[in-house]
């Protein structure tokens, strides 16, 4: 594994292990108001990361721009989408709405441009050598 791989497998298993935790949280005290946070943690932080890990542990791309560009534009995206939610449905800390819609909104459009350079990899890919 190379190390792009092992970057998203780790945020993957933070964003699974901060998923299954909200998940406990919601069932222990019965309120579901994390639902939707809950969910997309899981669904843009621990499933896409971790198949976008194992894509790039399968095929060599061959412009490590639009890869090191991808893997930070994933990260930053998810936190930053999932961090936003959070803030924005729940406000924790009492912040205005601008500040959490720049999470929320930022997150979600850096995220969104992550799949379009996962797209655009595609036409980039080679199968690895074993």
């Amino acid at each position: 594994m190379n190390g792009r791989n092992f970057v998203l497998i780790r945020f993957s298993a933070i964003f699974a292990l901060v998923g299954a935790v909200l998940g406990a949280h919601m069932a222990g005290s019965g309120s579901y108001a994390f639902r939707p946070i809950h969910a997309h943690i899981l669904v843009v932080g621990w499933l896409t990361l971790f198949a976008w890990g194992i894509y790039y542990e399968i095929f060599q791309i061959r412009s490590k721009t639009i890869t090191i560009l991808h893997t930070w534009t994933a990260i930053i995206g998810s936190t930053g989408l999932t961090v936003g939610m959070w803030l924005n449905f729940l406000k924790p800390f009492n912040i205005s709405n601008g500040v959490s819609l720049i999470f929320y909104i930022g997150g979600g459009v850096i995220l969104l441009f992550s799949f379009v350079l996962f797209l655009i990899s595609t036409f980039f890919i080679e199968r690895k050598e074993k």
